[in-house]
């Protein structure tokens, strides 16, 4: 997982704000109880650290891949 796709995730899932404020501040105990931000630059997968986030908080495993985002079909076939 990039740092962007667990970033939209974040977002999608709890606003960006809040979402921020969050990573900033959740202690993540089965990452040494780093917040997800200290993880993160750490050098920890963005995927792990999104998957903690959802274990702690109790995303149901149906939102643990985000939003369905609708097809593009502005696409050029060029």
């Amino acid at each position: 997982m990039r740092l962007s796709e667990f970033w939209r995730l974040v977002t999608d899932e709890f606003g960006d704000a809040p979402g921020r404020h969050l990573a900033a501040t959740l202690s993540l105990t089965q990452l040494g109880s780093k917040t997800a931000d200290q993880a993160l630059a750490d050098g920890e997968d963005p995927k792990a650290v999104w998957v903690e986030i959802c274990r702690v908080k109790e995303i149901p495993e149906s939102r643990h891949l985000g939003r369905d985002l609708p097809l593009r079909t502005d696409r050029w076939d060029g």
